[in-house]
């Protein structure tokens, strides 16, 4: 089995972030996003790895190299416009070949155990019914944002729709797909859809009108998009609360680690408080300051006489004379410092290489 990997789209949700950055690589718990993914593939097995890529190529690139890191093998496919999952399924078909495989959506994540549902298929398709598709569903509260799958009394998909006005129900298409190559012949015969793109749940639909299974799971785990601000510091969240505590810096006397606090090797924490569960990058200084629950500090950052919350600070940054700093995400190599100090909590977004001077 191969797998296929979405790492395009220009991440609109995110800017300021995303005028200098993929989105796939804004990292959570100090990891960029795409790289979950990609363990999540070796991990089920799968080491032969497509990655779509569009304008952020060279930095996506750049990441993950030839894949060897991971225990992969990485074949880049770039897709010079954002035209649909569908559409990438169609330009990977040389990569793909007849083999089957997994497409993952490289800005989504979820608590699935993925080699569990790549098993599941493999078992489905050595039956007497094996299906061309397996799709992972999951309840939502705001269905007219997804593609949208019906069940009959049996279970069985029967409709699919994306992004309905009136929608049929609320189990919403998860960004983790398994296709046999018949898929290919789908994504060929529709046609692009009223905003013009070329649709996976069209194609899935395709395989049922033409007979074909299609077999679904329910997630009952997390779920998350993490293209806006909100749901990537949730991802931060639930991720840090994975977290072992471990300390591989330097932390002086006067300090206090209170429960999961990860302070990596190189990394200082002096006259601080920090309150897990907690990531502290390498190489980055903590002065005379609080870190609260469920931030991640990336590495060679400095946070100085500041207090800090529910939030990620990405590498090389700085935070000086902040009261307090809370669900918020700065980019790499920005400075965020106030000259006159008041007790107000700070909410931000902040772009790489920006410099923020509060008052």
């Amino acid at each position: 089995m191969k797998a296929l990997i979405l790492a395009g789209g220009a991440g609109t949700r995110l800017r300021p972030i995303t005028h200098t950055r993929a989105k796939q690589l804004v990292p959570v718990a100090n990891k960029p996003i795409l790289f979950y993914g990609i363990e999540a593939m070796v991990e089920a097995g799968i080491t032969e790895i497509g990655v779509i890529v569009g304008d952020t190529r060279d930095e996506v690139m750049g990441a993950l190299g030839d894949g060897s890191a991971f225990g992969a093998a990485i074949t880049y496919i770039p897709q010079d416009e954002p035209l649909g999952l569908a559409h990438c399924v169609l330009i990977a078909h040389d990569f793909l070949g007849d083999h089957e495989f997994v497409m993952y959506l490289g800005d989504n994540l979820l608590e699935q155990d993925l080699g569990a549902f790549v098993s599941a298929f493999a078992t489905a398709r050595s039956g007497a019914a094996p299906p061309a598709a397996q799709i992972l569903l999951k309840q939502v509260p705001d269905p007219h944002r997804f593609g949208i799958a019906t069940l009959d009394a049996e279970g069985h998909v029967v409709e699919l729709v994306e992004k309905p006005d009136d929608p049929p129900s609320d189990l919403a298409l998860v960004g983790v797909y398994l296709f046999d190559p018949t898929i290919h012949e789908a994504v060929a015969a529709i046609e692009p859809s009223a905003r013009g793109e070329l649709e996976i749940t069209d194609a899935i639909q395709w395989l049922i009108d033409a007979g074909r299974r299609v077999r679904c799971e329910l997630l009952t785990g997390w779920w998350i998009d993490t293209g806006k601000l909100t749901p990537l510091l949730e991802a931060n969240r639930l991720l840090l609360e994975k977290l072992e505590r471990r300390i591989d810096g330097t932390v002086d006397g006067a300090s206090v680690l209170d429960g999961r606090v990860v302070v990596a090797e190189g990394a200082e924490v002096i006259n601080s408080t920090i309150r897990g569960p907690v990531a502290i990058g390498a190489g980055t200084r903590v002065v005379d300051s609080f870190i609260g629950p469920f931030s991640a500090i990336g590495n060679r950052c400095e946070v100085v006489n500041s207090e800090i919350e529910h939030s990620v600070v990405m590498d090389d940054s700085k935070v000086i004379d902040i009261p307090r700093l809370e669900d918020s995400l700065i980019g790499s190599d920005a400075v965020v410092a106030r000259s006159k100090l008041r007790p107000r909590a700070l909410r931000l977004m902040v772009g790489d290489h920006c410099q923020i001077d509060v008052e």
